[in-house]
Formats: C-alpha cells, structure tokens, sequence
C-alpha cells in the first residue's frame, strides 16, 4: 500500500470515529428526532414510590447525545435513601440503550443540584394532585 492510500485511509477512520462521516453499521437518525426517542423511552420507567414517569417527575437533568450516537444521561433520585437508587438508573441505561440507532447509552447519577418536587413537570403534578 502506498503512503497516500494509508493516509486517505486513516483520514476515513479517524472521521468516522469522530461520528463526521455515516457509518453504515448505525445509519444516521436525525438529533431532534433521537433526542424525542430517548425521552419518550425515558417516559416509560416509573418511580414505584410515584406512579410518574421519571421524565415527568424531574429525575432526568440532561440527556446528551454524541455524533456516533452514544447516548449520555445525567438523572438523580428523589433523595439519597431512596429505595430505588440501585434499579432506576439501569433501567432509563438498559431501555435507551435498546433504541435503534443508539450505540450506546449510560446514566451518570448525581446528587447537585438536590431534587425538590419544584422540578416536576405540570402534567406530574396534576396527575399528584399537587395544584
């Protein structure tokens, strides 16, 4: 091979590792429309202390998600002792990974900024019976 075709190649690889170039093997899916899938499968993991998806309630702070598709979550839990601390944030991980399109997905816990039920949105607290 000669020094061309091994720099052209390189460039190729390093572009598609960047996520610059489409990689047949996970087909592009628009941001806006893969950023909706994710939260709408967020939607269907329920607190069961709460009957309110964790979407709903304010669990989720940030949902990035990369040109390769990886998928990168920022969620808390309504308190440190919650019960559920060692479920919910491997079942939002294992339901968006699952997701045509996305490579991967993980869920980073974090306590700051503390959960309030301020943070819940106004379909959760109808549904509480908060207003």
């Amino acid at each position: 091979m000669d020094s061309t075709n091994f720099a052209e190649k390189s460039e190729l690889e390093s572009a598609k590792a960047s996520g610059s170039v489409p990689d047949p093997a996970n087909p592009a899916v628009d941001p806006d429309e893969q950023y909706e899938r994710v939260v709408d499968m967020i939607r269907t993991v329920y607190d069961p202390e709460i009957p309110v998806n964790v979407y709903e309630i304010g669990l989720i702070y940030s949902i990035d998600i990369d040109p390769s598709n990886v998928v990168s979550i920022r969620m808390t839990l309504t308190s440190p002792a919650c019960p559920s601390a060692g479920t919910l944030p491997g079942e939002v991980e294992d339901k968006v990974r699952r997701l045509a399109g996305v490579r991967e997905a993980h869920v980073e816990l974090v306590w700051d900024p503390v959960w309030t039920p301020a943070m819940m949105s106004e379909a959760a607290k109808l549904q509480l019976g908060m207003f």
